[in-house]
């Protein structure tokens, strides 16, 4: 039984941050029992369809910790009754440092959940303020030390760095004190400036500069080193973890293997078919009163599928494969998959890389493997537009 990774989608906020461009909505939290009813039938329109093992769960957002413990419980109940899983399966929730309790926090680990995310991003108040966060850095001492108290041993904090006008310097010093709470996992993410977020028409009217790339690729090299020397491990371009603490959740997407998404806007790709979610709160909640199965993977909800080729499937193996730094794409893998090597594929894309000094094969075990050179990981994209144009 193929195992598939399970994503809900929690859109509610209680601000929407000035650089976010998720499919996320303030103000609409009298929605939220009828948008967990939707869940609740939506989960349970595509299980019946057939049996399906579950890999992991994340509960993503906008911030899932708006939900209440009750709600959450409920919600992984469902998906308890409906799903195959062990004891060993990761249940990850996403939570703003300023909406958790200790009381809180212990209910979600009787409800069964067993990795949290915090979304920390700095721990200067310049620049929570920059990013309209409405949290402070004690919120994140307070919500590390509860989570642990609640019986967390998995936490993961998300920092943010290449703000405007931010100096390295205060970068560091984020890290460093994110080091401090010792979290088994770490994701740092350059700011994009999206179109159409507050972010972005600050740049077009002049009131904040770009953010410096120069700059930025400065601060990923060093926090590159300074996490090794301090036993985090890369392996993806954005993740660091101790040992034994890589997010199998999100390595379900980097391998290119099936999940499930569940919720206003999530996506999902399974059965060789990609599919999307209506964005909308309202419209979501009508299409899953109103409307029944389409066809596995594809709730009411469904507005879009794509049917994906098993060229396309080759392609995107190799796109997502590449991000993860230490494991790359295995040969012998590729070739019980696709039935084809990799080299006879993409011949002519590997020649390119390899003379560019952007690829290399490694011994993973007693396999080989490609995968970027160090110095790629700051182009990871020019290698990734030779596979997927």
């Amino acid at each position: 039984m193929t195992k598939h990774a399970l994503y809900l989608h929690v859109p509610f906020c209680v601000h929407r941050c000035a650089y976010c461009d998720f499919n996320t909505y303030a103000g609409q939290d009298a929605l939220i029992p009828a948008y967990v009813d939707g869940l609740i039938r939506e989960i349970e329109l595509i299980s019946a369809s057939r049996q399906i093992a579950a890999k992991s769960i994340f509960f993503g957002g906008g911030t899932p910790s708006l939900l209440s413990p009750i709600q959450l419980a409920s919600l992984m109940e469902t998906l308890r009754a409906n799903f195959a899983w062990d004891d060993a399966l990761e249940a990850s929730l996403e939570a703003n440092p300023g909406t958790v309790s200790l009381d809180y926090l212990q209910k979600l680990r009787d409800a069964g959940f067993n990795r949290l995310s915090f979304g920390v991003q700095s721990a200067h108040p310049d620049d929570l303020h920059l990013l309209e966060r409405i949290h402070d850095f004690w919120d994140v001492i307070h919500a590390v030390k509860w989570a642990r108290q609640a019986g967390f041993d998995n936490l993961s904090l998300d920092l943010i760095f290449g703000l405007p006008e931010q100096p390295l310097s205060r970068w560091q010093e984020t890290l460093k004190y994110a080091l401090d709470l010792h979290p088994e996992h770490l994701s740092l993410y350059a700011l994009t400036v999206e179109h159409g977020t507050p972010f972005g028409h600050w740049v077009a009217r002049g009131m904040i500069p770009l953010p410096d790339p120069d700059l930025a690729a400065d601060m990923y090299e060093w926090a590159s080193e300074f996490l090794a020397e301090n036993g985090y491990i890369q392996y993806e371009i954005s993740n660091w973890a101790k040992p034994k603490y890589e997010c199998q959740h999100n390595l379900q997407y980097w391998r290119n293997l099936p999940y499930l998404g569940f919720g206003a806007g999530a996506h999902g790709y399974a059965a060789r078919t990609r599919y999307a979610n209506i964005l909308g709160i309202q419209p979501y909640i009508n299409r899953l009163k109103k409307g029944s199965m389409i066809e596995f993977p594809r709730s009411p909800a469904s507005i879009s599928k794509e049917e994906i080729s098993p060229y396309q499937a080759m392609q995107e193996t190799m796109m997502l494969g590449l991000r993860l730094t230490q494991e790359g794409v295995s040969a012998e893998d590729f070739r019980s998959r696709f039935g084809s090597s990799v080299e006879d594929v993409f011949r002519q894309e590997l020649d390119e890389l390899f003379s560019l000094a952007l690829l290399e094969w490694a011994d993973i075990g007693n396999e080989k493997a490609l995968r970027l050179t160090p110095h790629a990981r700051l182009l990871g994209n020019q290698v990734f537009r030779r596979f997927v144009g």
